[in-house]
């Protein structure tokens, strides 16, 4: 067995997929040594879990200690995994306890919004800075807080659920809630407002390929910005929807924290020129100046694989 004492274990809880690595952490940066997936549906949480622990078991690494991203809600004092909506049937799930009293080594967990505003302030864009805000903007919206250079999660790990917030009377679902930032500002919520508009809007884009697609439920988030890369009419419009919706949420973040850096993942990421060119004038015309002035927004620095990355930052954060 190879001795490290660097050596972390990474897991990554999904409900499509989990994944499981070994990182060796230094104080700014981290390096994966390995990594392996396996899939999530149709196991059971003791399977999932005593799945892991067997491969765990066989690695060839010492470790200091292992951290855990996943979906929430969960409680992250108490080690629970509480019902998140993509894992059905993990209802106060005692993660933590399984596998430190099966290792001996501290075990931690954070809600996947969190993990990655840690990996992404540690490791990423926020280069350490003294406040930041992470947005997932994947399947869903939320948010992960550093606040003087510390987590926030809040009173019960509710902290930084902006995808809740409603923008509109009327809109597409996240959250359980229409018109909420989610249903605007996500992966999946921008492919369900292309399918609204496109019913709104069938006689304006009558012949459109875009739209027609949008209605039949054919058309994707990376579809969308293809066609918008394309100058589509139809695709345009709706992302210039989006990217409005995102800019109040962005505004209302600047206004009420006053952070130094907001980091972006996952649509954003992929498509930062696109968002900026349409946010920057919104911003400017609604957050304060202030605080505007101090704040830069940027795509996320970690990459796609930044679950990884999340979860050996949860195992380094400070208790």
């Amino acid at each position: 067995m190879m001795m490290n004492e660097k050596y972390s274990i990474g897991l990554d809880i999904g409900g499509t997929k989990c994944a499981l690595c070994v990182g060796e952490v230094t104080d700014d940066a981290v390096k994966i040594v390995r990594r392996e997936e396996f899939p999530t549906a149709g196991k059971s949480w003791h399977e999932v879990l005593d799945l892991y622990a067997a491969k765990i078991s066989a690695l060839q690494y010492s470790f200091a200690n292992i951290g855990i991203s996943c979906g929430g809600p969960l409680d992250s004092r108490a080690g629970l995994i509480q019902s998140p909506p993509n894992l059905p049937g993990w209802d106060d799930v005692p993660i933590v306890k399984y596998f430190a009293d099966r290792f001996h080594v501290p075990t931690r967990v954070q809600n996947d919004a969190n993990a990655c505003a840690l990996a992404e302030w540690k490791f990423g864009a926020g280069g350490r800075c003294r406040n930041m805000v992470f947005m997932t903007f994947g399947t869903g919206l939320g948010a992960g807080i550093v606040i003087e250079g510390r987590l926030y999660s809040g009173t019960n790990d509710n902290a930084g659920e902006i995808g809740h917030i409603r923008l509109a009377p009327q809109g597409p679902k996240g959250y359980n809630k229409d018109g909420s930032a989610e249903g605007f500002c996500s992966g999946a919520g921008i492919a369900r407002l292309a399918g609204i508009r496109a019913r709104e809007w069938e006689m304006e884009f009558d012949g459109s390929e875009s739209a027609a697609r949008a209605r039949t439920g054919e058309l994707t988030t990376k579809d969308i910005f293809g066609y918008v890369r394309a100058s589509d009419p139809f695709c345009t419009r709706v992302f210039k929807e989006s990217a409005a919706k995102l800019a109040t949420i962005l505004a209302y973040t600047i206004d009420i924290l006053n952070p130094e850096v907001i980091v972006l993942g996952g649509v954003f990421m992929r498509n930062a020129d696109l968002f900026m060119a349409e946010i920057e004038p919104i911003l400017a015309r609604e957050a304060l100046p202030g605080a505007l002035k101090v704040c830069r927004i940027v795509p996320a620095g970690l990459s796609e694989n930044v679950g990884d990355y999340a979860a050996l930052a949860v195992a380094n954060m400070d208790a």
